[in-house]
């Protein structure tokens, strides 16, 4: 059993709060956000500390984390967020649901969040801090890149390449053997057939461009 400081004291933190405590052997101990954010000094039951100065209450020695933050600007927020906890030296904790279906030796990075219902087919390979919203179907041979979030009922056929920071909403298809690129932005109820470059956001039945770039 390892010792959680939660990032987060919203509707994704509470959710992972739930996960956390009724399905994984860790022990939420604290939560943490950037000191100009705290309005309570308590969140689920557990004190609310700086992230300022979590290593002096919290080393990471002792500690690790896991940052349950939405997909705000196309999942930057979050990545802000898992970048300055792996500078500070935390390990970030991964949750996979004891209803998740997968084989046991699907490579999944840290900080990932994996609700029930997911069918992980072979050879998957999942990156870091990835969010995979409950009924997903991720197909044979494909890899999500880091800091994704895939909300519920999206179909990910076989040999799918997502890259990193995109976005893809509920009730989308995708079909094998293509590439999504960085930072896209995948509207509920999609059919994605061809390739999608970077930065596009598909939206039946058309595609722009969106000019925000990810950032590392």
């Amino acid at each position: 059993m390892s010792k959680i400081v939660l990032f987060g004291a919203g509707s994704q933190a509470e959710i992972a709060h739930f996960y956390l405590t009724r399905d994984s052997p860790h022990d939420v101990v604290a939560c943490t956000v950037h000191l100009r954010f705290i309005r309570e000094s308590n969140f689920q039951g557990l004190p609310v500390v700086p992230f300022e100065t979590l290593e002096q209450t919290h080393p990471p020695a002792d500690f690790k984390m896991f940052v349950a933050v939405g997909y705000a600007k196309v999942n930057t927020v979050r990545a802000g967020v898992y970048g300055e906890a792996k500078r500070k030296g935390y390990e970030l904790i991964s949750y996979v649901s004891s209803k998740c279906t997968h084989w046991g030796d699907t490579k999944i990075g840290d900080n990932c969040f994996i609700l029930e219902d997911n069918t992980l087919q072979p050879f998957v390979t999942i990156g870091n801090d990835v969010c995979l919203w409950s009924g997903n179907h991720i197909g044979h041979h494909v890899s999500i890149g880091d800091h994704c979030f895939i909300s519920s009922h999206v179909v990910i056929a076989g040999h799918v390449k997502v890259g990193a920071y995109c976005f893809i909403g509920v009730n989308a298809t995708i079909r094998d053997s293509i590439t999504i690129g960085q930072s896209c932005v995948i509207g509920a109820g999609s059919v994605i057939m061809r390739p999608c470059q970077d930065n596009e956001v598909y939206v039946p039945p058309r595609t722009v461009k969106k000019s925000a770039p990810a950032i590392e």
